[in-house]
């Protein structure tokens, strides 16, 4: 399992997307504002994801 690294954006629970903002040991902490639906989804604005729960849409290597 490949984890998460800060600037990544993943994608986890029935499609909800993020920008990884921090890596803690078990979970990421991702800002869910990067959705362009975000606003209509009246969710918070960020949350934490356990590793085991999400997969790498795009990272931030060259």
């Amino acid at each position: 399992m490949k984890i998460a690294e800060v600037g990544n954006i993943i994608e986890f629970k029935n499609g909800l997307q993020g920008i990884v903002e921090k890596v803690n040991e078990n979970s990421v902490i991702v800002n869910l504002s990067y959705m362009e639906n975000f606003e209509s989804l009246e969710i918070e604005e960020k949350t934490v994801v356990n590793h085991k729960r999400y997969k790498i849409l795009y990272t931030n290597e060259a």
